[in-house]
């Protein structure tokens, strides 16, 4: 099926900016491998430098996945509190798609690096 422009800004464009923000893309890649728990799904999505979301925007960006029908939030009441974090259906097939353009853009990496190189030297050189 193929979106037009027109239909890119109807309703449907929030969930595609859901799936494909920052954080999200990352969460349900990581969330397709396993459930997680909230702290370990903040390391799995940080680079290895530490740089990952904060606190707060994980936890948005955990809420809107879950409204979206995406994520299952599983609570268990236990002392401490855990809280398990996992792919609906839903969720799993929206993360094969995220998955599949990911890989691309790893593959394509090159291929992309190249055309910035020309798209810089051609604008130095204007």
């Amino acid at each position: 099926m193929s979106v037009s422009a027109h239909e890119a800004f109807c309703p449907h464009r929030l969930v595609l900016e859901h799936v494909t923000s920052r954080w999200g893309v990352l969460v349900l890649i990581e969330l397709l491998n396993r459930p997680h728990r909230f702290s370990e799904l903040r390391r799995a999505i940080s680079t290895p430098g530490g740089r990952g979301p904060s606190e707060k925007m994980l936890t948005q960006t955990l809420q809107t996945l879950e409204r979206d029908g995406l994520v299952h939030r599983d609570a268990k009441p236990v002392i401490p509190p855990r809280v398990d974090y996992s792919l609906t259906d839903l969720g799993c097939e929206a993360a094969e798609q995220v998955k599949a353009l990911a890989a691309w853009t790893h593959q394509r990496l090159e291929d992309v690096e190249r055309a910035r190189r020309a798209y810089d030297e051609a604008r130095a050189a204007s």
